[in-house]
């Protein structure tokens, strides 16, 4: 059974990254990429007989000349760089020696950061203007992968055929791994589920994802009649998938400092670059675009390793199905009405619309007349009696 039909190539690399880790379970990979055991372990042993090179569907040589000079190691040089004209020194001096160990660089010695950057500004390649002085900056990240995922719309832009694109990504805290690039057409919550449902089935689920507050994740400035906090159909998804729910201050992006990052990659090194016919075309380049974000790309923040060597799919895998959650025996169950509320006691409590036709929990606290009211394991709101 072959790879989805998208972009085979970014597929098949981002396989075998994945699988080559010794704690991969072959087999689930198998799975979530709709691919045979068989097809998976064919593909794993070109990759680790050729890397990347063996994943081809034409075998490729690399180039032999016995007249090696220093005009052929600087066209090399040039010829990376206008592949990816946003790469500085520091990263394509770590591609090459990368492609050394290959063997797809044939010359006996590599430039050093210094030759690189004298090469890009003698041929012009380097533009006065945009460098800046770097500065050091603390970074905090998590100590695992799938910890955290911070989730976002990168700014919309129109297309050449005049419709909005709107751009959902997400990005692991830990490997700074890009789980989802996807042209959307929308911002609708339907959308946003869908595309959460494709990732959850291929590298697992997080235990904890960072929005902001804006719709379709959160509820920002919205309050129920009583003053409580309103929760959408999103919130109560996650809710009941264990998956919590952290939303960024307001008016502070950097508190998704790794989403924020990632979009101005991405900006830097496609969207001010290109256009894009439709949707179908946008995100042909965005696949192709994110297999060498994730696969190739030397990332400073990791070491110029790359997110694909550090991250791992996720143990917690996606339930097709929603199990019905049990509550504590001492609890006191109540249905939400059609219009958000529940009775307790002779008195009304709105838990918010997001929860109608399910059951919530009435738990008593240590303090005297004091409830706390549970959606699953969630703490939604508390009450005094």
């Amino acid at each position: 059974m072959p790879f989805i039909s998208k972009s085979t190539m970014s597929q098949r690399l981002e396989f075998c990254v994945l699988a080559s880790k010794p704690e991969s379970n072959i087999s689930s990979l198998c799975s979530r990429y709709s691919i045979t055991r068989r097809t998976g372990y064919k593909w794993l042993g070109r990759y680790n007989e050729k890397n990347a090179a063996g994943l081809a569907d034409r075998s490729r040589k690399p180039v032999h000349s016995p007249n090696r000079t220093l005009a052929e190691i600087e066209d090399y040089v040039i010829q990376k760089r206008k592949s990816d004209p946003a790469w500085g020194s520091l990263k394509l001096h770590k591609l090459i020696c990368t492609d050394k160990e290959k063997g797809l660089y044939t010359y006996e010695t590599v430039p050093c950061r210094s030759a690189i950057n004298k090469i890009l500004k003698r041929n012009g390649l380097i533009d006065p203007n945009h460098s800046k002085v770097s500065k050091a900056f603390e970074r905090f990240e998590y100590d695992y992968p799938n910890e955290l995922w911070q989730m976002d719309y990168k700014g919309y832009f129109r297309l050449l055929n005049r419709k909005l694109c709107h751009p959902l990504t997400i990005t692991d805290d830990h490997s700074r791994f890009n789980i989802c690039l996807k042209a959307c057409q929308d911002q609708q919550k339907e959308t946003v589920q869908n595309e959460l449902i494709n990732v959850f089935r291929k590298y697992g689920m997080p235990y904890m994802i960072l929005t902001d507050n804006g719709s379709p994740w959160g509820a920002s400035g919205e309050i129920n009649t009583d003053g409580t906090r309103c929760f959408t159909t999103l919130e109560k998804w996650f809710i009941q998938l264990n998956i919590k729910l952290i939303h960024g201050r307001p008016f502070h992006p950097q508190t998704q400092g790794k989403e924020e990052r990632f979009h101005k990659t991405l900006k830097k090194e496609l969207l001010d670059r290109e256009q894009f016919r439709d949707h179908g075309h946008c995100q042909k380049r965005f696949d192709q675009w994110r297999e060498k974000y994730n696969c190739i790309r030397p990332h400073e923040a990791l070491d110029l390793s790359t997110p694909a060597d550090i991250y791992t799919p996720s143990i917690k895998s996606y339930p097709e199905k929603l199990e019905v959650y049990e509550y504590n025996l001492s609890d006191v169950k109540r249905r939400v009405q059609t219009n958000g509320i529940v009775h307790f006691k002779n008195r009304q409590i709105n838990v918010g619309k997001a929860f109608i036709g399910d059951y919530v929990a009435l738990r008593e606290s240590q303090k005297n007349n004091i409830y706390g009211v549970y959606f699953c394991n969630q703490l939604i709101r508390t009450i005094t009696l």
